[in-house]
């Protein structure tokens, strides 16, 4: 099945039940500043199934003990909950094999992994790597320094003003100095949905492999990493509604096979003597030392919630939600939509002429709502949009019609009361 395809799969037959998927999650029930709390800053982090919770309660009250090696029960147990965790992955993900989900602690380190592996071995002074105007922090900073120590350039990719990549400039980068691509799949700012499909067919065409971060686009739609054929693919667990601290390095398993490992310690090698050691393959060998076992548990539980759901259903409510809010959010006097590409994500930046994004957020924290402000870890596309900041409300499975009303008359009460 075709990459694009899959990810925008229709909604399944089984009519989407937000009140019910409210229900599963324990801190939806709590009130701020003695009002509902609504969350609307899923972008940063989602918050937490019940199933997800009690996964991990159940490791460690009953099964807790380290992985791999041991030959006692629990030991035997945790480590089948936590490959099985791989394997969970790797179904999400429609990877080929297990043997290319390596456990990190986030994308951020998934991308300096990468960078420390990769980027160490196989570049050299005068390689170009292609990021864009929209990347994280996490997909700038690691190239940087790699560039600072190799002696590398880095090209970016700019954007129209409707926030999208412009991809005949991109495809004009793809120069024979270029040794990887690194992109973000879907914009954690304007959520825009970067043509991925259409970004790795080209820079395939010219041998150049792709990094894409996920971060944001595993949360509001399928995506198959045997259709799209990137090369490296990373998310983060606490953005899927799993637990902080676990991530994933998605990696062509013979291209894992051909790096180097980056940290040592126990659990990655095969040998080690004082002369020196040999190591695993992949996954093994990118996972030193004692891994976030009840994490990867988690993560696994919320993967498997959502299959439930059923992504597809996910897309089609929280794309719901997106038109309703941009359609009354425009309607507002003195805001400003920042990213208007066609098919976006469910994230909304704004700015209102005359008011701090700060301010701004204090008033809605005093109605319960909980958003984002500031730069987002984007400060290039900040200078881009010629703003320091911007508020951001990002959508989830669990928000509903009802709180998007409630948060536009916020949005417009603070204007009235700021501007």
């Amino acid at each position: 099945m075709a990459a694009a395809a899959r990810m925008n799969a229709p909604a399944q037959s089984a009519p989407y039940d937000v009140a019910a998927v409210r229900r599963d999650f324990p801190i939806l029930s709590r009130q701020v500043h003695g009002k509902p709390l609504v969350y609307l800053d899923n972008a940063a982090s989602a918050q937490k199934s019940r199933c997800v919770i009690e996964a991990m309660c159940q490791l460690y009250e009953q099964e807790y003990s380290n992985v791999h090696r041991g030959v006692h029960v629990l030991s035997g147990l945790a480590t089948t909950r936590f490959e099985a965790g791989r394997e969970t992955v790797r179904r999400f993900l429609n990877a080929a094999s297990a043997n290319e989900i390596v456990f990190t602690r986030g994308a951020t380190e998934a991308i300096n992994l990468v960078a420390q592996t990769f980027g160490r071995s196989q570049l050299t002074a005068g390689d170009e790597i292609i990021l864009s105007v929209l990347e994280h922090h996490a997909n700038i900073v690691p190239w940087q320094l790699l560039a600072q120590e190799k002696g590398l350039s880095l090209k970016i990719v700019p954007l129209d003003a409707r926030g999208q990549i412009m991809l005949d400039e991109y495809e004009a980068l793809l120069s024979p100095r270029v040794k990887l691509v690194a992109l973000a799949h879907m914009s954690n700012v304007l959520g825009t949905v970067l043509p991925v499909a259409d970004i790795v067919r080209l820079a395939h065409a010219r041998g150049i492999p792709v990094l894409l971060d996920g971060s944001q686009a595993v949360t509001h739609q399928l995506v198959d990493l045997q259709a799209l054929d990137a090369d490296f693919y990373v998310f983060s667990g606490h953005k899927l509604y799993g637990p902080t601290g676990v991530g994933v390095l998605y990696g062509k398993e013979a291209l894992l096979n051909t790096l180097p490992p980056w940290q040592g310690g126990g659990d990655m090698i095969e040998t080690v003597t004082f002369a020196g050691s040999t190591f695993k393959p992949a996954p093994q060998r990118f996972e030193a030392g004692t891994p976030a076992i009840a994490e990867v548990i988690g993560l696994a539980a919320a993967i498997e919630y959502l299959e439930q759901l059923g992504m597809g259903n996910v897309h089609a409510h929280e794309a719901m939600l997106l038109e309703h809010a941009s359609t009354e959010l425009a309607g507002v006097p003195g805001v400003t939509l920042q990213g208007t590409a066609p098919g976006k994500g469910a994230i909304i930046s704004f700015t209102i002429q005359g008011a701090h994004a700060q301010d701004i957020a204090l008033l809605l924290d005093q109605q319960g709502i909980a958003v984002r402000v500031g730069h987002h870890c984007c400060m290039p596309l900040m200078a881009h949009l010629g703003v320091t900041g911007t508020v951001r409300a990002s959508f989830g499975l669990y928000n509903t019609l009802d709180e998007v009303d409630g948060f536009v008359r916020a949005v417009r009460k603070a204007a009235e009361l700021l501007v």
